[in-house]
């Protein structure tokens, strides 16, 4: 796929930072299109050593169950304590918004030239003001990471399934993003197209070694969030995802369970709908109730944030502006609200996207024995892979009055972290070996002082039209508020509509 340019050199194909030149290109097949059994038998005898001779260092190889301290599913964070015992008292309201598609590296790699304080931070790399990270090309010349002209994306790519993953990972290499998905999943955007983000990215914590958790798409990395596990599924298939129970519970059957309250709120259908059995009327409202109930400090303990998959959720081909605008707004509104002296917000992204990161995915513990099922209908073998391992790492922000000023985690975290968090806080028994033993996430907090009470003053998101004009002049017509919801799709698979 490739959308047609004006004429070279009539609009600048990088930015500040850029490292060379880079159009809105996609791969013209499929990166599985001639991946044969042999292939595949083939990848699966030579990973190991492939693995051994890239060096990788020993945080990036696999852990298994059998390692020492491994904490087992239900047990708890503190055992001498009662199920539903509270922890972290200063911390009353935990609040999740799970962007979608976007890798480190693409939103965030600029922050150490961008963002005073920040240059420890470890983003893409720059010699004499030229980004240096690339990937090979197919003819084996070197594409380098490039700043986008336009805050707009090619529909569709680049790929982020787990076949395309995996090609990316490169067996630790991280060297074949653009032989998955073609020149596009080098692009980055910088504080020039996201000042609101920078501006988090300055004040407050981010993680710079906080992965999705599989190297996969999306429905299976927010069921790692909501119960641990994927149970097996490696693809955003929704009617798979919605038929396919897990085996130990959700994060919200596990509050139920204690009388702990819970509320999503939702531009569109909420994603926690993506597991069976989940879908509670009285705890489901949409976004607009969660402006009133923040306002009037009524958040529950526990609330999901979802953004409008077609609009606001920042994937392909969405203008990132309009994401921006919709996480500004959430943030201004829990800072204005009589809760946030005890509020927690954590702000990620589900998985990379198929964009460029230059940190090979680490090692993980496998939540359960189930291994990789692939959705049905699809002939595509899947390559080989299991669920030791994280996927590519995605921003994450911790917004609150007593997260660290400044702070950056160097802590190996995912998406199962989160869910760790809410359950220290609740002493809630774990549903997996993933979140058992995941990190906690309370490096983020000082609790003796609140560094943020007073809430720091954040840039404000851009106006949408310069950057739409930007999207126009490369012929890109992003989806806006008011176009018809992905989200229809889930509602009708999980029996909603």
């Amino acid at each position: 796929m490739t959308i047609t340019l004006p004429p070279a050199g009539s609009v600048p194909a990088n930015g500040p930072g850029g490292g060379g030149q880079l159009i809105y290109t996609a791969p013209m097949q499929s990166p599985t299109a001639n991946v044969t059994r042999r292939t595949l038998l083939r990848g699966a005898a030579g990973g190991a050593a492939l693995l051994a001779s890239t060096g990788l260092p020993a945080w990036a190889k696999p852990v298994t169950q059998a390692a020492a301290g491994i904490r087992k599913p239900d047990s708890l964070p503190f055992p001498h304590l009662p199920v539903g015992h509270p922890s972290m008292p200063k911390i009353e309201h935990i609040v999740v918004l799970m962007m979608e598609n976007h890798s480190f590296d693409n939103l965030l790699g600029m922050v150490p030239y961008q963002v005073p304080g920040r240059g420890h931070v470890d983003g893409l790399a720059r010699r004499k003001g030229r980004v240096t990270n690339s990937n090979p090309g197919p003819a084996g010349q070197r594409i380098f990471a490039t700043h986008l002209p336009s805050p707009c994306q090619l529909t569709g790519a680049p790929g982020q399934n787990w076949n395309a993953s995996h090609i990316s990972y490169a067996n630790g290499r991280n060297s074949g993003f653009v032989n998955a998905s073609g020149p596009i999943a080098m692009a980055f955007w910088d504080e020039t197209d996201l000042p609101f983000t920078y501006s988090l990215a300055k004040h407050f914590p981010i993680g710079e070694r906080y992965f999705c958790s599989l190297l996969g798409q999306t429905d299976p990395n927010r069921r790692y969030m909501f119960a641990g596990t994927s149970s097996g599924l490696v693809a955003t298939n929704t009617v798979q995802s919605v038929t396919t129970p897990v085996a130990n519970g959700t994060i919200f059957e596990r509050l139920t369970a204690q009388g702990i309250d819970w509320g999503v709120y939702s531009e569109d259908i909420p994603s926690y709908l993506l597991i069976p059995a989940q879908a509670n009327a009285a705890r489901q409202h949409p976004i607009s109730q969660f402006y009133t109930d923040t306002a009037a400090g009524k958040l529950p303990p526990f609330t999901m944030l979802d953004p409008n998959y077609t609009t606001t959720s920042e994937e392909d081909p969405q203008d990132i502006q309009v994401g921006e605008e919709f996480v500004a707004t959430i943030v201004r509104a829990l800072m204005k609200a009589p809760t946030w002296k005890s509020t927690a917000l954590f702000i990620n992204y589900d998985e990379h996207g198929g964009y460029y990161d230059h940190v090979p995915p680490p090692r993980a513990i496998a939540p359960d024995s189930i291994g990789p099922i692939p959705p049905p209908g699809d002939t595509t073998p899947l390559l080989p892979g299991t669920f030791n391992r994280y996927g590519f790492r995605v921003p994450l922000f911790v917004v609150s009055p007593w997260a660290k000023a400044n702070y950056t985690s160097r802590i190996v975290q995912d998406h199962t972290s989160v869910t760790a968090f809410i359950e220290r806080k609740w002493n809630l028994p774990a549903m997996t070996f993933r979140d058992a033993n995941a990190h906690s996430m309370t490096d983020y907090f000082d609790f003796r002082r609140p560094a943020f009470m007073k809430p720091p003053k954040l840039h404000p998101a851009p106006g949408l039209d310069p950057g739409l004009a930007r999207c126009h002049a490369y012929g890109l017509n992003p989806p806006l508020p008011g176009a018809p919801s992905v989200g229809d799709d889930l509602a009708r698979a999980a029996g909603r509509v």
